[in-house]
């Protein structure tokens, strides 16, 4: 049977997982308070990642050969940067820590690209490619999507290899560099690399908060599929005055198609749609 390692953090003499626990807690509050994760987090927001920008080409690449790579490397994980099979388009980094092939496989994902710095907007003080603290705040690009986000898991890994000596399961990060534009690529990628991929669970941390205070953990995320619904019936205008109810109104047509995709709290009304895996545990919850 697949698990985590039975001796999950055993150390000689002592309580494995309450005190492995402990000395991983400490030195997590060390990183912190030590300025460990400033320093890291820096580091990071100081590479201009704009995927939006063509311009910044090279800095997508930089971000995970020479900053993302020895990150991962320093603890012991085996990586690989691999080109997109999009041209144009912003490469991948996997990150892999393979202890013992029968454990659980963790998957997980961040992306190293930003939004455009937008430097001028920032008010007085603030850069977005220098990170500052104000208070208990951290201001920079990336800071909270999604730099931020994959810098405290690496924080959290080396906590826990540092009390344990390992981790405890095998471990796989993507990051890619192309998020914010629409992960061009991501998709041909995982299809190409399916198994290279291959893991048991999918853990990833990007997405809102609830509150400010605590950390939210959302169990499942639904995909999405866009698409454009247009209603062209004519060229140009016709008053409603001479030719209403006798010409069909492109609004009210739209409407109607919309009115049969979803009802009026939003309950999916097209049977092909609706999934049909929901178990009864998960219905019931529901």
């Amino acid at each position: 049977m697949r698990g985590l390692d039975p001796a999950f953090g055993s150390h000689p003499g002592d309580n494995p997982p309450a005190m492995s626990r402990e000395r991983a807690i400490a030195h997590a509050e060390r990183y912190f308070d030590e300025g460990g994760l400033f320093a890291d987090l820096a580091r990071r927001v100081a590479i201009p990642t704009e995927s939006q920008n063509p311009e910044r080409d090279a800095e997508l690449s930089r971000y995970l050969t020479a900053e993302m790579q020895p990150s991962f490397e320093r603890l012991g994980f085996k990586c690989r940067v691999l080109a997109n099979p999009l041209p144009k388009s912003g490469p991948f980094l996997l990150a892999e820590r393979i202890e013992d092939p029968s454990l659980v496989t963790v998957f997980s994902y961040g992306h190293g690209d930003v939004v455009r710095g937008q430097e001028n907007s920032w008010r007085a003080g603030l850069d977005p490619w220098i990170l500052k603290r104000e208070g208990d705040r951290l201001y920079g690009r990336g800071t909270a999507d999604n730099k931020g986000q994959h810098t405290i898991n690496l924080a959290a890994m080396a906590a826990a290899i540092a009390a344990r000596g390992k981790l405890g399961f095998n471990l796989k990060v993507l990051i890619e560099t192309g998020e914010e534009v629409g992960s061009p690529g991501l998709k041909e990628f995982c299809f190409e690399n399916k198994t290279l991929l291959t893991a048991d669970v999918l853990i990833a941390s990007d997405g809102p908060r609830l509150s400010p205070q605590l950390p939210t953990i959302f169990l499942g995320t639904r995909g999405a599929l866009n698409m454009d619904l247009v209603v062209d019936l004519r060229a140009g205008g016709h008053h409603s005055g001479n030719w209403g109810g006798l010409l069909a109104n492109p609004g009210i047509v739209l409407a109607q198609a919309l009115a049969t995709i979803t009802g009026p709290k939003g309950e999916i009304r097209v049977p092909e749609w609706r999934p049909d895996s929901l178990t009864p545990a998960v219905r019931a919850v529901l």
